[in-house]
């Protein structure tokens, strides 16, 4: 048998790890999709019937960590069949594997090579394309050369330090750090930067924020990590972020939000700063009281020079960018 290539209708949803659910939830209650006509391959969903917008910003969801945009079943023989037709159509490609991992490595060591390691940060993420493919059967492969995520499958990976970090939040900022250089092109934070921490206890976003050389003025009602307390570079205040005055503190070159509280809330608050004109880049995370309001994320997306993301650190929440400040 030769290989034969057959396009698909719809386009395939990738789910985060453990985030299944939480994509079929955002699929019917966002989307208002009918989950009847799809099929599951592990955390991947094939949607034949998904209508894709052909305008440059269609809406995909969010806790799917990437999309196959042209989704086609590859029949093959042999696996250096399967590697050559995918070399055909471009050079980079990543794999997500629910099964068949051994025949799936020996595909992804015959194609060109592609980083597909835990990263160390700070991370730089390359802007080429780069295609996804699943093995369905030993002889049937789900690909797809057009993709919504610049990272192999989707998913950015961390090298964990489990001794300094006061709490295993500071991945989130590293993370979204990561994201806000990607799709904006602004310089991370540095020696002399001016940062704004609201929520920071124990301290695991203002601990990434001083590896990296800023200086930050933290805020919570509870003291941080004393490492970060005795920091001169640290500036502590106790009281709620979210109560004080842009006008009373300054300006800033990013500032951030970890808080737990409601989005409502939160919105208010990141419109307050962004009409005080002291800071130009922000980064928050929106945390989800019960169900989702759909409407109120639609409200944060809309903020003009801003993203709404899922970031494989999250969890039962969202994360929202904006930067204006000049690219790099």
């Amino acid at each position: 048998m030769s290989v034969r290539v057959e396009p698909l209708q719809g386009v395939a949803f990738l789910a985060f790890p453990d985030m299944q659910n939480l994509l079929e939830s955002e699929l019917t209650g966002r989307f208002g999709y009918d989950m009847h006509a799809v099929k599951r391959y592990g955390d991947l969903l094939y949607a034949p019937d998904w209508k894709t917008a052909a305008e440059k910003d269609a809406q995909y969801p969010y806790w799917a960590r990437t999309v196959m945009l042209e989704p086609k079943l590859m029949h093959f023989d042999s696996i250096g069949e399967a590697a050559a037709n995918l070399k055909a159509v471009q050079r980079s490609w990543a794999p997500y594997q629910y099964q068949l991992f051994r025949r799936a490595s020996l595909i992804q060591d015959k194609l060109p090579y592609v980083n597909l390691k835990i990263r160390t940060f700070p991370v730089e993420i390359p802007h080429s394309p780069i295609g996804l493919y699943t093995l369905i059967d030993e002889h049937t492969m789900l690909f797809s050369a057009a993709t919504t995520s610049a990272v192999p499958a989707g998913l950015l990976q961390f090298v964990e330090d489990h001794e300094n970090p006061p709490s295993r939040a500071y991945l989130k900022i590293q993370e979204s750090l990561t994201m806000a250089r990607h799709y904006f092109g602004v310089a991370l934070p540095k020696e002399g930067s001016r940062c704004f921490e609201a929520g920071a206890c124990p301290g695991g976003w203002t601990w990434v924020l001083r590896e990296l050389g800023a200086d930050v003025v933290a805020v919570d009602r509870a003291p941080l990590a004393p490492s970060l307390m005795e920091d001169s570079h640290v500036t502590f205040m106790t009281h709620d972020a979210f109560t004080l005055k842009p006008e009373d503190l300054g300006d800033f070159d990013w500032v951030f939000s970890d808080v737990i509280c409601y989005p409502e809330r939160l919105l208010e608050w990141v419109r307050m700063w962004l009409s005080s004109g002291r800071t130009r880049n922000m980064i928050c995370t929106i945390k989800m009281q019960g169900a989702i309001d759909w409407n109120l994320v639609a409200e944060f997306a809309a903020i003009p020079s801003s993203r709404v993301l899922h970031l494989h650190y999250n969890k039962h929440e969202l994360t929202w960018i904006h930067c204006e400040e000049p690219g790099l």
